[in-house]
């Protein structure tokens, strides 16, 4: 195996397992506050990334398109997905109101983290820290946060942007709205495939790392 792919993988295992398991426990953590302890029972609010790690998803998916795109020296747009978290909106104190808030959870933890490892970024510098591999993980997980914040923001059934948008909805057009996940994955893998997604994606991670570089004066 080429090193630098084992280099690559080393930098951004870490600051994906904590991206992925606080994004998936957050959206158990405000269910449960707002009525539905469903993942509780399902022992998904927990920081244990077993719990939350998806085979397909979470492994095998984001190495393909990282081998695919290093043999043909592009730069790929890493995609996968872990288990989603059991909610049952159903059980929500205000279902219309509360989901919108359950599916901003996973996001905002993912906005949260990318700050955390932007004053980790930060301290290295001040501290005059050499080691490039705790300052490439750093970067990583800025990055790695902001990308899965701006993916998941996207009004696409059933990613969270999804289920906010959904919210916001008159309960006519939100059902009609709601018809359209049965091809969310489907369409989110077309426009990955016809390089769409990075597009998509890359003026809220721009935002983001303004909003970084303005905060921690880089």
């Amino acid at each position: 195996m080429d090193s630098s792919i084992i280099q690559t993988i080393a930098v951004y295992a870490l600051p994906v397992l904590f991206a992925i398991t606080l994004h998936e426990a957050a959206h158990g953590y405000v269910a449960r506050m707002c009525g539905d302890s469903t993942a509780h029972w399902a022992g998904r609010i927990t920081l244990n990334p077993l719990k939350h790690i998806d085979p397909v998803g979470t492994i095998v998916v984001p190495l393909m398109i990282l081998f695919s795109s290093h043999l043909v020296g592009a730069g790929g747009f890493l995609f996968g997905w872990a288990k989603p978290v059991p909610v049952n909106f159903g059980n929500l104190n205000n279902p219309k109101r509360d989901i919108r808030y359950v599916a901003f959870a996973g996001p905002g933890a993912n906005l949260i983290m990318a700050l955390m490892w932007a004053l980790m970024f930060k301290v290295l510098l001040l501290q005059g820290w050499t080691e490039p591999f705790w300052v490439q993980m750093a970067k990583a997980g800025i990055m790695t946060n902001l990308v899965l914040a701006a993916l998941n923001l996207l009004p696409i059934l059933p990613l969270d942007g999804g289920r906010i948008l959904f919210s916001f909805l008159p309960s006519s057009i939100a059902y009609k709205y709601s018809q359209t996940e049965r091809y969310g994955m489907i369409i989110l893998i077309v426009l990955l495939v016809m390089n769409v997604l990075p597009m998509l994606t890359k003026p809220l991670v721009e935002v983001g790392l303004n909003v970084i570089v303005t905060l921690f004066n880089f």
